[in-house]
């Protein structure tokens, strides 16, 4: 039987690639590395051996899709931010058996939901980030779930998320579960960005009080109120791919049952524009 080991809802912004290298961004990043570091090692504390990652920049029209392919290998360019992310070798192992069965499981709950083994289709940087800082060894099974959902709702968001629980519980695999995307994300208009030193601020600081308010709601287990406004939230402060990520880590964990005081790692952070932060939602 297996299990979810660990939880979280986690930032993948480029600048922590960037943060790792010489330039003006170097070190800046550091404490949302270390993050990702501290969740990773209690993930393997506790017998992690695959990682599902909701990602927020898989985007798709119609049905929900999950990248359950048997091997990822490639060199990775963002067509978002080729400066940022340019060729970004990457391998990993996936675990197909357990895309299958989420596919599965959803599709009796009515969800239309699409489980692919395609060797030509690749990974997005919503994944590729986190397994970048969290999967060195590259042995950890990678299954991504797309999350930058168009023409959904929250609802069936939140029914993908417990047909992946249900998946897990069949399975034999110890499973870490990533809710990879930012808090509010409304971007720096393209002619403000530079002015505003916008790497480093929020947009809009609605969006960030609603940030440091939603944190404070999950540290102090409120989640039945947090989830009657996210779809508002999501779209009042431009939740990235309208938090549907979020929604589907909630049904992962029980939804409105869900009671867990969750754990801050690391500071909540603006970056260009957005609002970002790694959270544990204790299991």
């Amino acid at each position: 039987m297996g299990k979810i080991v660990l939880a979280a809802k986690i930032t993948h912004v480029p600048t922590m690639l960037m943060s790792e290298k010489p330039g003006r961004i170097f070190g800046t990043r550091q404490q949302a590395i270390d993050g990702h570091h501290e969740i990773v090692r209690r993930a393997r504390e506790a017998g992690v051996d695959t990682v599902v990652v909701f990602d927020s920049h898989w985007l798709i029209n119609a049905g929900y899709h999950i990248n359950s392919g048997e091997h990822f290998k490639g060199l990775y360019t963002s067509h978002e931010f080729p400066q940022f992310i340019q060729d970004m070798e990457y391998e990993y192992t996936g675990n197909n058996a357990l895309g299958d069965a989420i596919a599965e499981k959803a599709m009796l709950k009515g969800v239309h939901t699409q489980s692919h083994n395609i060797p030509s289709l690749t990974l997005e940087y919503g994944t590729l980030v986190p397994m970048y800082f969290m999967n060195k060894e590259r042995d950890l099974k990678v299954v991504s779930v797309a999350a930058l959902c168009t023409v959904h709702s929250h609802e069936s968001s939140i029914k993908l998320g417990e047909a992946v629980a249900e998946a897990i519980k069949e399975s034999d695999s110890n499973v870490m579960i990533l809710a990879s995307g930012s808090l509010s994300h409304g971007m720096w208009a393209n002619e403000d960005y530079e002015a505003n030193n916008g790497t480093f601020t929020i947009s809009s600081e609605f969006n960030q009080q609603m940030d440091i308010n939603v944190i404070e709601l999950w540290k102090q287990g409120k989640h039945k109120e947090f989830l009657k406004f996210l779809p508002e939230y999501a779209s009042k402060c431009d939740g990235e791919g309208n938090m549907h990520d979020t929604a589907m880590l909630y049904g992962a964990l029980g939804g409105e049952n869900y009671e867990g005081k969750c754990e801050q790692i690391g500071e909540y952070f603006p970056s260009s524009g957005t609002g970002q932060v790694n959270m544990i939602f204790p299991v």
